[in-house]
């Protein structure tokens, strides 16, 4: 894409503007983690809430071979997570929807692995960051607002024997986030390990309670 910018990920490159949230090289070890779970889930696509400019999927549909929904509500975001896929050779696997995510799932649709990486920073502390994107960084009040949404969409949308794995502001939102899994009505989720980078960066792997 000339004259645009684009960062490696894995072996991938990714492009992005200032109006995306820079692809982070530690969030690799999501869709490593995923390409890992992938061996023993049942067979079918991998969905992505909060997609972004796509790569963390990209990646793991790139290692696993499975095909991929990714959903992102900014358009900007979603076009560049649909040239991502091109770019990579990888757009007759990968379908992206831009939409809401309590609009994007089918009621009837199921997927074996689900990633979330949503917006997780208390409103309060987005000021730290200024030259990322505030709807890709903005969690609400509390920091877990689209974390929430995501857990719905899960409960809904993760088969039998199937696995999510979020991304979180550290141990401290893990745990907070593996209790929400857990109570919210008709849609539990139960906590199955968790890596933690450091005190900001976490991953937190989910399954149907």
């Amino acid at each position: 894409m000339p004259g645009v910018p684009t960062c490696a990920f894995g072996s991938l490159e990714i492009a992005y503007d200032e109006r995306v949230l820079e692809p982070r090289g530690w969030t690799e070890a999501q869709s490593r983690w995923v390409a890992e779970l992938a061996a023993d889930a049942p067979g079918g696509r991998i969905l992505e809430l909060c997609a972004g400019a796509g790569h963390i999927g990209l990646l793991a549909a790139h290692l696993t071979g499975r095909e991929l929904v990714q959903v992102e509500a900014d358009p900007v975001a979603a076009d560049y997570a649909a040239r991502n896929a091109k770019a990579a050779a990888l757009d007759a696997l990968v379908e992206v929807r831009c939409l809401r995510l309590e609009a994007a799932i089918g009621p009837d649709e199921r997927f074996p692995i689900v990633i979330a990486d949503p917006p997780y920073l208390p409103t309060a502390d987005i000021g730290r960051f200024p030259d990322d994107p505030v709807t890709a960084i903005d969690g609400g009040e509390d920091g877990l607002g689209v974390l929430r949404a995501c857990l719905d969409v899960t409960g809904h949308a993760l088969g039998p024997g199937g696995v999510a794995v979020f991304q979180v502001r550290g141990p401290d939102q893990a745990d907070a986030v593996a209790a929400l899994a857990e109570s919210r009505p008709g849609r539990n989720l139960r906590e199955d390990g968790r890596r933690i980078v450091d005190d900001e960066r976490a991953l937190l792997l989910l399954r149907p309670a």
